[in-house]
């Protein structure tokens, strides 16, 4: 059985209540690391800030608390890999149970958007700027992440804040 996005459009500039004023942080999520991007308060850039390689529940957490305390994120927005037709993947259905998390532990509110293609955007620039095999996979997650909240940036942060029936 297939689900479909049947996701609630949002923007982070509905309404001046809708965002307190502060950072976003885009996060490229994996099981054992996630990338970390961080827009500026204005929230017009977006750059690369870690890739978290992840240890357990409690100091995930730990972490994820102190980078919102430290940077003063007011958002997280999570990429959705989902399927070229539009469907929930497994791995999305992960990234929703992180966002779940994230949001629990936080409390900070989580949007998210399509990611389909964030990773293999990141690999070709990595690629074409000539680094090693190793320099790639120590930048690639924080790159996904940054590609992914430049492109949440520029629709005025339209993303999805829940999924219907999914997660």
């Amino acid at each position: 059985m297939k689900t479909q996005n049947t996701a609630t459009p949002v923007s982070c500039f509905q309404t001046p209540d809708s965002l307190p004023t502060g950072k976003i942080a885009g996060i490229d999520f994996g099981t054992v690391r996630i990338g970390i991007a961080i827009s500026d308060a204005g929230r017009v850039l977006a750059s690369p800030y870690e890739t978290y390689i992840r240890k357990s529940l409690d100091k995930d957490a730990q972490y994820f608390r102190q980078l919102v305390r430290e940077e003063r994120v007011v958002r997280f927005v999570l990429g959705l890999p989902l399927h070229l037709s539009g469907d929930v993947s497994e791995k999305a259905k992960e990234v929703l149970q992180f966002g779940k998390w994230l949001r629990e532990i936080t409390g900070i509110e989580v949007d998210y958007m399509d990611e389909r293609y964030t990773s293999v955007e990141a690999e070709r620039i990595l690629r074409e700027a000539g680094l090693t095999d190793k320099k790639r996979k120590e930048r690639r997650d924080k790159l996904a992440a940054q590609i992914l909240l430049s492109a949440y940036l520029d629709s005025g942060c339209k993303g999805t804040t829940e999924f219907l029936g999914i997660g």
